[in-house]
């Protein structure tokens, strides 16, 4: 299930996708500028120039805020061709919105092993720390085949990661689905692993273990390698269990078809 965001009407959602991950970070807690580089990710999907956010998006360049494919790839069946993208710590109508175009990667959906789950939004200019003059710091990108060398090494199974979005929460692990709540803030969690693939990295967002993870809203978002000041982004989320309480399935960014997708952006990679 993607995570996609149900801030949207619900008449709006229920033509426009099968719902995916919304408002922000279960089990987590305020990001105070930890990570000021992560932006919620807007449209105007009514026409009436209110933005609607729906997804999570991370600077890995000037002018070019990273985020997942599935995100970006229904956009045109809306007549969606402008993306905005904000980066204060609550998403509201006030914020600074920085405009751009979007490109899916155009092989998104057609191979299982590796969906393509990535794509970018080009700004048409460079943002700045909300209230300031100063640009916006750079996340960075990792080595090509990291997460490969850490499991090879044996030290990948204990290292920490952090989540980071704009998604709907979860307090409580009961009630199911009942527990989500709306959010309109940027939050953070921290989470353990679980599973490396070709394309994905599974992380646990299990309260029992003592993890949080992503829910509705958060696609798109970084998981950064490391503790909560981490600015080092290994994958982006795309999917996970429907109640946002079990596993986060994520895109990895250290693969040949993520690093050359990047690339054609002019992203610097390491």
């Amino acid at each position: 299930m993607r995570r996609l965001s149900f801030v949207l009407s619900a008449a709006l959602l229920l033509n426009l996708f099968a719902v995916t991950k919304s408002s922000s970070i279960t089990f987590g807690e305020s990001d105070e500028g930890r990570h000021p580089n992560v932006g919620a990710l807007s449209a105007d999907f009514d026409g009436t120039g209110t933005k609607f956010a729906f997804c999570t998006g991370t600077l890995v360049a000037p002018k070019v805020v990273l985020t997942a494919a599935h995100c970006l790839d229904f956009l045109p069946s809306y007549g969606i061709s402008t993306v905005y993208v904000s980066f204060n710590q609550t998403f509201d109508q006030s914020n600074t919105f920085y405009s751009g175009s979007y490109v899916p990667h155009p092989e998104y959906g057609k191979n299982q092993n590796d969906p393509k789950d990535i794509g970018v939004i080009l700004l048409n200019e460079e943002p700045l720390q909300p209230g300031t003059l100063t640009p916006l710091p750079l996340a960075k990108l990792p080595q090509a085949g990291l997460l490969d060398s850490l499991k090879a090494q044996g030290t990948l199974k204990n290292q920490v990661f952090t989540a980071v979005g704009y998604g709907q929460v979860r307090e409580t692990k009961r009630l199911g689905p009942k527990a989500i709540m709306d959010n309109a803030n940027r939050n953070m969690v921290l989470q353990t692993f679980q599973a490396l693939n070709k394309a994905w990295l599974r992380l646990s967002q299990n309260p029992s273990t003592g993890d949080g993870g992503t829910c509705y809203g958060d696609s798109g978002g970084p998981h950064f390698l490391g503790g909560a000041e981490s600015d080092l982004i290994v994958a982006i989320t795309s999917t996970g269990d429907t109640v946002c309480r079990a596993t986060d399935v994520d895109y990895r960014l250290d693969t040949p078809s993520a690093r050359d997708f990047l690339q054609q952006f002019g992203v610097l990679l390491p």
